[in-house]
């Protein structure tokens, strides 16, 4: 196995072994991609503290997130098409996210459905749900996640509309792959991807084939999901969703304060500071820059979590740093589920958690949960 150090080089190895259309879904963003490059730069430009002479024997990065128990402030981020990274992606990735003692977040466009997910794994994980026009499809969904052990519904709220994604365009995103001379010619220097997927059943969008009257195969899917995402969504279908549910809800796509005190007062339990990892308005500030007023905005009334850009376990900890409850790892772990499956994901989640565990040391600190913006240096603060 190729020597791996950091997230970096999950991602290198990932880009040589994951088909092209579906490496770029993931690695890319909308437009000219600035806010997508910006979520990462951001965290650069913010600078920690060394302390020294403290006594940092003893260090904790557990805590909690929505009242569940983890081992780091960080869960994985509901990302679509997981399972065209790697064959049984959202299985594989659950499974690591689990020994690892941090949640798993199944995105409404997996491949591998709910029912695949509970069935492959022991402990509860999240689900994450759109807002569509086909209430009784969506309600479907809900009653699906709760059969399913689902402990917490994270709601999307800022894919009313889709982002404009070139290099999807430009690849012919599709799931599975249409087998065109080129796409064929392409996949063969991906050995090791074809051989997984032929060894499984699961190529299409596992929570909406079959599921829906009429979408059968990828045309009638494409057809219906155009139609589907609801531009109309406003704070009463929040209120809906809560109430349909019943359990602890997340709220994903927070960037704006006022919108922050709005997601307070719908009385979800907690909200995703998040630009949908600059797949949807290029040209907004990153996630990390977002963050601080955001917080100030809602003080301790809901937990605020981040997610956008975090590439190593420094970053996590300036999240923290700035007030954010928990993170999210959208990319990082997909790199590694694409570099190397399971054990690829298990290999970002021990890197990102030794890089905060050092990272908080250096700082002075020997727990997570009380780490504040005392271990950023002041003028490096984004405001």
């Amino acid at each position: 196995m190729p020597a791996i150090h950091d997230i970096e080089d999950l991602r290198r190895l990932a880009r040589r072994r994951v088909p092209r259309m579906f490496y770029d879904y993931a690695d890319s963003g909308s437009w000219t991609e600035s806010t997508y490059r910006a979520n990462e730069l951001a965290f650069k430009s913010i600078l920690l503290r060394q302390r020294v002479a403290r006594n940092i024997e003893h260090r904790s990065l557990e805590t909690r997130m929505a009242g569940i128990d983890v081992s780091m402030p960080v869960a994985l981020a509901p990302t679509g098409l997981t399972g065209m990274q790697h064959a049984d992606g959202e299985i594989l990735a659950a499974r690591a996210a689990e020994a690892f003692g941090v949640r798993f977040t199944l995105s409404t466009m997996s491949i591998c459905s709910l029912e695949d997910v509970a069935a492959h794994t022991s402990g509860p994980f999240w689900f994450q749900l759109y807002v569509m026009r086909d209430r009784a499809f969506m309600e479907s969904l809900i009653d699906r996640a709760r059969a399913a052990g689902c402990d917490a519904l994270v709601l999307t709220l800022d894919l009313q509309i889709l982002g404009v994604r070139h290099k999807d365009a430009k690849n012919g995103l599709s799931a599975p792959p249409r087998l065109t001379p080129a796409t064929l010619l392409h996949l063969l220097t991906r050995p090791r991807w074809c051989a997984g997927m032929l060894a499984t059943r699961r190529h299409g969008f596992g929570n909406i084939v079959g599921h829906v009257e009429g979408v059968e195969n990828m045309a009638s899917l494409a057809a219906w999901t155009a139609q589907q995402f609801d531009p109309r969504l406003s704070w009463d279908d929040i209120e809906w969703v809560k109430r349909r549910w019943g359990g602890k809800l997340i709220l994903k796509g927070i960037l704006d304060a006022e919108d922050a005190r709005h997601a307070l007062a719908s009385g979800a339990d907690a909200l995703i500071v998040s630009n949908h990892g600059g797949r949807q308005l290029d040209g907004a500030p990153s996630s990390v820059a977002a963050l601080p007023a955001i917080v100030d905005a809602v003080g301790t009334g809901i937990e605020v979590w981040l997610d956008g850009g975090i590439r190593c376990g420094q970053d996590v900890l300036k999240a923290v740093a700035l007030g954010a409850r928990g993170t999210m790892i959208g990319r990082a772990f997909l790199y590694g589920l694409g570099a190397l499956g399971q054990a690829g994901v298990d290999k970002a989640l021990q890197i990102i958690a030794r890089e905060l565990d050092l990272s908080m040391a250096f700082c002075g600190h020997t727990d997570i949960r009380a780490v504040g913006r005392d271990i950023l240096v002041p003028g490096s603060i984004p405001r």
